[in-house]
């Protein structure tokens, strides 16, 4: 069963220069107050808060989240696939993958390999697991590639501005 996913062009929504500052403090921070929001930017508090809540509205912010350390939890494997899989399947596989809290993101690339995908795992055991009881198992999976990460120098949450 194949779902078709609709492309939607949304349109863009224009910052200013203050926007592009709330926005950047909050990546650092995304925890801080409307009162020290304000005071970084120069604004009132209710000014920033109408700020915040329209780029909410706009879909410019998309959600604010805790980033986990994973080593810090148990988790020491972090891996990134690269898995073929014939068209007919790709919105399928993609589907079942997307839910599987093993793994952290799936991406439709273009080349060779179909489906990027990030996933993290607590050994390799836990990793091997996945491999042959999910990922091989699943239908039209042609070839998987692994490579397993060795030292993380940089990982960027959210967009440049």
């Amino acid at each position: 069963m194949s779902t078709k996913h609709p492309v939607h062009t949304l349109p863009v929504v224009q910052l200013d220069e203050i926007d592009r500052q709330i926005i950047n403090i909050l990546k650092v921070d995304g925890r801080m107050s409307y009162t020290d929001l304000a005071k970084e930017v120069g604004l009132s508090r209710v000014a920033v808060q109408s700020r915040v809540n329209t780029l909410i509205e706009n879909g410019v912010i998309d959600r604010f989240t805790a980033i986990i350390n994973p080593e810090r939890i148990g988790i020491n494997v972090s891996a990134f696939f690269n898995v073929e899989v014939e068209p007919k399947h790709l919105d399928e596989v993609a589907t079942i993958l997307s839910e599987d809290p093993l793994v952290t993101s799936l991406y439709h690339m273009t080349g060779p390999s179909k489906l990027h995908m990030h996933g993290l795992f607590k050994n390799n055991q836990e990793m091997e697991v996945f491999l042959k009881e999910k990922l091989y198992t699943l239908p039209g999976i042609t070839s998987v590639d692994c490579q397993v990460l060795i030292n993380r120098y940089r990982s960027t949450m959210g967009l440049r501005l």
